[in-house]
């Protein structure tokens, strides 16, 4: 993609990831170190194996979302996947940094989505845990339903129901309803001096019940190791308690895999560079989808599913670093279908759901995961495609997705527009993981036609109301929207609100995948793929 403009939308992004991982700024950072403390970051750099990159999820949440409470960056934790002695975990370390580690609304989405991503894919789980509790101001948003902040505990006991490793380390505060995510773990760590927890602190308890008690003496590492029992190691820092929990993991049991099918890898056909160039800079163009896949998959790998039919998807297996993996993609170039009709790119018709129905069925039977790779408009509308029936062969698509049991990871390139979303597999479907590229849009429809409709029914209701208006007013009208509508589309919008798990390099694609499919292949269940009343 010869496109300045994107570069500059690039460097943008990787200027924004620089600040949001400081978190709460040098000033913060410094403070932390002068207690003795590592900050959360920098704990789990140390705590992972020196090979293992630390592939974060959710850098961009909260983005630009709290700034009445000045900021909230990274929603004040930090959650990713990576190696621990040998073996694949999902880290969450809370972020003292920023507001002293409380929980926003945000920062519990966060916390649950990597409880969710433990779940599914049977990865044991660390938490680094540095915590002043709820934030206060906020706490209605936060507190009492189903996806708020108690859901964590609730995680906590499903993943140990499950047999899944959790181990939690007490390395800062741990207040109130917060102390039961590290007792409800496994096995419990605290750091002397600093480590601390309790369900109420000294301050409340004076208010509560009139004693008169210091933090240390309530809930601190020689109370809980040696009075209560309610902490299982004494560390006497930071250092001490990371290289005791890498212990600790080198010593975990074996466990099953799903056994999915790996090959030696071969490098991709196209490097990085020709597999953008292939993506035109204005993104109402069409291209060749598998001009981009050469980027992608390894190299002469691909078989493609139904290749003449429903053209205007892509369905076929490949291997990616030497995994099979079944792809769904849209395909963005014009293409003729069997009727001589020329059928416009990026457009799901019913022929293409029909074939992506049949195929993800497939995926399921022959237990393959599946690659979901979006740029998608929606589904064909008109006289044409509803007397043929779109919405019963577009339904039949969104069954097959909803009830697919194998690992399904998405990655959006372009648009992500309407029921598109949801057929090609979007947040709602439950993929293991989802990642975006910085040229992704989700919305209900584009800005630009969005922003017609929603000024013609402006514009209508304003007349009707007896009210004159200039080309100029309705202009003005029409920017306005378009520019609401533009920011909300924008990826980062996306990937603050948690719609995606990242935003990433398209460079980063490959190796995203693959890490995903290795995450997913430590659950050895893969339950029976039914579906329920499907039209035919």
């Amino acid at each position: 993609m010869k496109d300045n403009s994107l570069n500059d939308f690039m460097e943008q992004l990787r200027i924004g990831e620089q600040k949001i991982r400081k978190g709460g700024g040098e000033k913060r950072i410094e403070k932390e170190h002068k207690k003795g403390k590592m900050t959360a970051r920098e704990r789990i750099n140390f705590l992972i194996d020196e090979d293992s990159d630390f592939l974060e999820l959710g850098l961009w949440a909260a983005h630009g979302m709290y700034e009445q409470e000045g900021g909230c960056p990274s929603a004040g934790v930090v959650i990713g996947t990576a190696k621990v002695s040998g073996r694949t975990c999902m880290l969450v370390a809370n972020d003292a940094t920023v507001k002293a580690g409380a929980w926003f609304p945000m920062t519990a989405k966060k916390n649950l989505r990597a409880q969710e991503i433990a779940i599914e894919n049977h990865l044991p789980i660390i938490y680094l845990v540095d915590s002043a509790g709820v934030y206060l101001p906020m706490q209605d948003e936060i507190f009492p339903d189903k996806e708020h902040f108690g859901r964590i505990f609730r995680n906590n006991a499903v993943i140990s129901a499950k047999g899944i490793p959790q181990i939690a380390a007490i390395m800062g505060s741990c207040v109130a309803g917060g102390a039961y995510l590290p007792i409800m773990s496994d096995e419990a760590l605290i750091v002397d001096g600093t480590g601390s927890v309790f369900l109420a602190g000294s301050y409340l308890v004076k208010a509560a019940i009139g004693e008169n008690v210091d933090n240390e003496t309530l809930g601190g590492a020689t109370t809980h190791t040696e009075i209560s029992g309610v902490t299982d190691y004494k560390m006497k820092d930071d250092t001490e308690c990371l290289l005791t929990i890498r212990d600790l993991v080198g010593k975990l049991g074996p466990y099953k895999k799903a056994g999915f099918n790996r090959t030696e890898p071969v490098q991709p056909e196209f490097s990085t560079d020709e597999m953008m160039n292939e993506m035109p800079a204005d993104r109402t163009k069409p291209y060749d989808m598998m001009q981009v896949l050469k980027g992608i998959i390894d190299a002469e790998s691909f078989t493609e599913f139904k290749k003449g039919y429903g053209q205007t998807l892509i369905t076929g297996y490949a291997r990616i670093d030497g995994w099979s993996i079944g792809i769904v993609a849209n395909q963005r170039k014009i293409v003729k279908s069997k009727s001589g009709e020329m059928q416009i790119g990026g457009v799901i018709y019913s022929d293409s759901a029909d074939k992506a129905a049949r195929f993800i069925m497939n995926c399921n039977q022959k237990k393959i995961p599946i690659l979901f790779l979006q740029d998608v408009t929606g589904f064909m509308i008109g006289k044409r495609s509803e007397h043929g029936g779109i919405i019963k062969d577009g339904a039949k698509m969104v069954n097959a997705v909803a009830n697919s049991t194998v690992p399904k990871i998405t990655v959006i390139v372009g648009n992500s527009y309407g029921a598109g979303n949801y057929a090609m597999c979007g947040k709602a479907y439950d993929p293991r993981f989802i990642y975006a590229w910085p040229t992704a849009q989700i919305a209900v429809m584009g800005g630009t036609q969005a922003a017609k409709v929603l000024t013609q029914i402006q514009v209508s209701a304003m007349e009707k109301k007896g009210k004159e208006l200039s080309d100029d007013d309705k202009a003005a009208i029409l920017e306005k929207i378009k520019s609401r509508y533009d920011r909300q589309t924008d990826v980062r919008y996306a990937a603050a609100r948690l719609w995606v798990d990242e935003i990433i390099h398209p460079g980063h694609t490959r190796k995203r995948i693959s890490e995903a499919i290795h995450a997913a292949n430590h659950n050895p269940e893969i339950p029976e793929f039914k579906t329920g009343v499907i039209q035919v």
